[in-house]
Parts: C-alpha cells; sequence; structure tokens
C-alpha cells in the first residue's frame, strides 16, 4: 500500500436526485424521489431533503410514499444522467489516466499516476479543485475521499457527504477504523453483519481482535481472509483504467404478472429489440443470448444459446430469445423479463441465421430514456405514456415537464433549468400539441457568498477542522459520522 493518500475516490451527491432538482426550479430545495413508480419499483436515489424522512436507495417506492407522501416522485432520465456522468467523467480524465468509473455518479483516481498528487497536501489541493470544477461545469456538488487505498477512500467519501472533502493519512488508517462498525467494510452487507454481530462482534477493532482462523470459522475461507485484511486497512488493489463489460442486457419488471403466453412473447420481442439498441450503441456484438424469466413466486429462471460468431442483428437475438423463451414454462405468471446478451466483440460476422428479408433497424432510445417513440413509431395519441419527470413540449406553452398522469389526463409543469417555477396546466393524453422532448441543458449559477465550494481550493490546504478526529483532515461537508 502507498504511503500518500494519492487514490480519490468521488462520489456525487445524491446525482439522480439533484440532477432533476438542477432542471427543475420548483423542485431546488424540495424532497424529490427517483426510482421506479408502480407498486414494485424501488428508489434509485433520495435528495437529502426526502432522507430526512427516512427514504433511501434501494427502499420499496410504496415504503417511501408513505415517510414522504408529500415528496415529488420522478421516472429516472438515464440518458440524461448519462450526458451529465460523462461530463464528470472527462474532468476525473484530465486529472489522470487511471479513472476508474463504478457507475455513472462514482468512480476511483489515481492521482498518482496522472502526476498531479504526491502528498497529503497536493492531494488535497487536487482534490479541492475537482470538487470546484465539477461544481463550474455542472453546477452540482460531489464528495471527494483521498486515502492510500481503495477501500480507504471510498470510506472516506462517505464521511465527507455531503459536499465535502476527508483525507486519511496513511499510518492513521487503523485507529480510524478500530471504533467503526463492520457494515463500514466492503463486502459487509446485512446478512454477514447479523451474523458477525451474533457472534459478538460489532465493530471492526473486534474483527480484528477475534483473529483470522475465527473469521475463517465464521464465514469460510475467501470471506474470511478478505475481511480479516481489510479490518487491517490492508488492500493493494490498482485503480483499473478500463473495466471490460462483460454482457449487455435490459430487464422490466410488471406492475401486474403477466399470465398471457403471447403477451410474454411480445414483451420479449420488445425487451430483445432495446438489448440490440444498446449492444450497438456501444459499438460491441455478442455470441451469447440469455433469456431471465422471474415468475410469480419468485423464482427466476434463465437460459441461454450460444452462436457460431457475435452478432448485433436484432432479428438473430429476436429469434434466439423467442427460441429460449419457448424451454420456459410461465404457467402462473410472470413479474420480471429481461434479455441479455454476453460473449461480447467489438465486430460482427454475417447473420448464421435466417433473417427476416428487409429488416430495419430500430432506431428509438429505450423505453425508459424516453416518454414516446419516434414519430414515424408513435403509438396512437390515446395510448402514449407520460412518465413523471420526462421533458414534453407544448405548441402553445413550450418546453415543460410531466408533474403525473391518469385517468386520460396528463398534468405539466412549464419551467426551464433557467426560469422561475412555473404554472402548471393540464391536458389530455391524446392532446396533439403536447410532445415528448428532449432535456434542456442545465444552467450553472455563480458561486455565492460564503458559499461551501467557492472557497474550496483555499479550504484544501487549511489546518484540521477540530470537529474531525486527529486522523481526518476535511474540508465542506467532511463530518466524524457516516452518511449514505
Amino acid at each position: 500500500m502507498r504511503t500518500s493518500p494519492t487514490i480519490l475516490h468521488l462520489d456525487m451527491d445524491a446525482f439522480y436526485a439533484s440532477v432533476e432538482q438542477a432542471s427543475k426550479p420548483s423542485l431546488r430545495g424540495k424532497a424529490v424521489v427517483v426510482g421506479g413508480l408502480g407498486p414494485r419499483g424501488v428508489v434509485a436515489t433520495a435528495s437529502y431533503e426526502a432522507r430526512v424522512f427516512g427514504v433511501h436507495s434501494a427502499m420499496p417506492m410504496g415504503q417511501a410514499r408513505r415517510l414522504a407522501p408529500n415528496a415529488a416522485y420522478l421516472v429516472p432520465r438515464f440518458h440524461f444522467y448519462r450526458s451529465i456522468s460523462e461530463r464528470v467523467m472527462e474532468l476525473l480524465r484530465a486529472l489522470s489516466p487511471l479513472v476508474e468509473p463504478l457507475s455513472l455518479d462514482e468512480a476511483f483516481v489515481d492521482l498518482e499516476a496522472g502526476g498531479v498528487a504526491w502528498d497529503e497536501r497536493s492531494a488535497r489541493l487536487a482534490g479541492a479543485r475537482l470538487r470546484a470544477d465539477i461544481r463550474a461545469v455542472t453546477g452540482l456538488t460531489g464528495s471527494v475521499g483521498l486515502a492510500a487505498s481503495k477501500m480507504l477512500a471510498k470510506i472516506a467519501s462517505e464521511e465527507a457527504k455531503p459536499d465535502g472533502l476527508v483525507v486519511i493519512e496513511p499510518g492513521t488508517e487503523r485507529a480510524m477504523l478500530g471504533p467503526m462498525p463492520v457494515r463500514t467494510l466492503p463486502g459487509v452487507g446485512p446478512a454477514t453483519g447479523d451474523h458477525l454481530r451474533r457472534a459478538g462482534i460489532t465493530t471492526v477493532e473486534e474483527i480484528v481482535e477475534a483473529g483470522e482462523d475465527e473469521l475463517v470459522r465464521l464465514l469460510g475461507k475467501a470471506h474470511g481472509h478478505g475481511l480479516y485484511a481489510m479490518a487491517l486497512a490492508r488492500d493493494d488493489r490498482p485503480v483499473v483504467a478500463e473495466r471490460e463489460a462483460k454482457s449487455v442486457s435490459v430487464e422490466d419488471t410488471y406492475d401486474v404478472d403477466i399470465h398471457d403466453r403471447t403477451r410474454v412473447g411480445m414483451e420479449v420481442q420488445r425487451l430483445a429489440e432495446r438489448c440490440v439498441r444498446r449492444l450497438r450503441g456501444a459499438g460491441l456484438s455478442g455470441r451469447t443470448i440469455v433469456l431471465k424469466v422471474r415468475r410469480y413466486d419468485f423464482s427466476t429462471l434463465t437460459r441461454s444459446e450460444t452462436l457460431r460468431g457475435p452478432t448485433d442483428d436484432p432479428a438473430v437475438v429476436r429469434e434466439a430469445a423467442a427460441r429460449l423463451l419457448d424451454s420456459v414454462d410461465t404457467t402462473g405468471g410472470v413479474r420480471l423479463l429481461g434479455v441479455g446478451v454476453s460473449g461480447l466483440a467489438d465486430y460482427t460476422q454475417e447473420d448464421l441465421f435466417a433473417q427476416a428479408a428487409g429488416e430495419r433497424a430500430v432506431t428509438e432510445s429505450p423505453a425508459e430514456e424516453r416518454a414516446v417513440a419516434p414519430a414515424e413509431e408513435q403509438p396512437p395519441l390515446a395510448e402514449r405514456r407520460w412518465p413523471a419527470g420526462h421533458d414534453v413540449r407544448h405548441a402553445e406553452f413550450g418546453h415543460g415537464w410531466v408533474q403525473g398522469s391518469g385517468l386520460g389526463r396528463v398534468t405539466v409543469r412549464f419551467e426551464t433549468p433557467a426560469s422561475e417555477p412555473g404554472r402548471v396546466r393540464t391536458f389530455r393524453v391524446d392532446d396533439p400539441d403536447l410532445e415528448a422532448a428532449d432535456p434542456l441543458p442545465l444552467v450553472l449559477r455563480a458561486p455565492e457568498e460564503g458559499d461551501r465550494t467557492s472557497g474550496a481550493v483555499s479550504q484544501a490546504v487549511s489546518s484540521v477542522p477540530a470537529s474531525l478526529p486527529k486522523s481526518w483532515s476535511g474540508s465542506g461537508g467532511g463530518a466524524a459520522t457516516s452518511r449514505p
């Protein structure tokens, strides 16, 4: 493990919800929850205003609505989030050639490989400049952790939330980790945590005291050895610049179980086409087609078929998925379907199976990214869907976003990122003057007096705040307790 805190972990603050607040003036400072809105939906992200009520990611949406009934509940706009994420990743790549993205809003950076940091002071300065640059480029905030290993840098960024920077100085790791709960360590989820608690182990220091042999006895060889090493702050994993995709897949969970076999087949065909669009969007092809079916009793089946060469042809993937479905019993109902392609390559071979004559490429965006298909494939006006939070445009009133829809009506708030909070109007779902629209760019605000980010660089080289343990040094939102 290195001797300077030159591994950086960036975690954008409540990313999806923050993007929605930045693009919708009426939601700024309000509780916002992003996720699936159906009966089986789960929370993807909750704003910090919503977290006050106990709402958090991975929570069932029904539970979130009971905890925060007055929050704004929105369907994700993944295409928009990806575009903003790429701007953040460009800032990271300007720091170092070794950037390891973990998700749209999270990444590791090896500052030493980029030559921008070699000790605690230079690393802190690089982290503070990154936070200021993210605010300047996107208008959003991110929390930064700096340490000598990936595990500790991630722990530090959790402590920095929201909108802060925390450094764990080499040599202080054991003292810092000791009193923390076992769930702090990567790989310790609810089940492992409960198992350790029943054995009388609740803190990281108690893991060390129990010893490696006891952990192996409790958790098995691989998990026991790994957990003991983490408790001792041992983590030599390098920052890996390219995380090669192993598969491309899409899936849908249905509000009501699907019983009709014909409908199941149609859903599989639709998912196959969405999967191919993602495959082509990434410039990839694949040899193995995978079908996933979760039945009414929560049992999950997967079936796969490997072709003789890679393909990105929608007809080939549809036909393979249909053959796989023939081998699955859907009696009793289906609650989830998924189609994936693995065995990826960056080239294709001529179709190995018969293809439908004149098969044309499908070019519309995935269903979760657009409210309505392109004009040439739009459904009848009365059947259009209007996901909450998605962008629309009205011929008379201009740009807005969907607040909600139902009973043949859709409610729209007309505002833009640059406007004041706008007015709300209601239309028929088949109003010909209303159409889906692309998101507008976020409007960046100038730092206000007293803004924490505006002083990030000067704070980064200041002394350790008195509120933090001596082994910690931070700025902005850094604190001694973890914030999810």
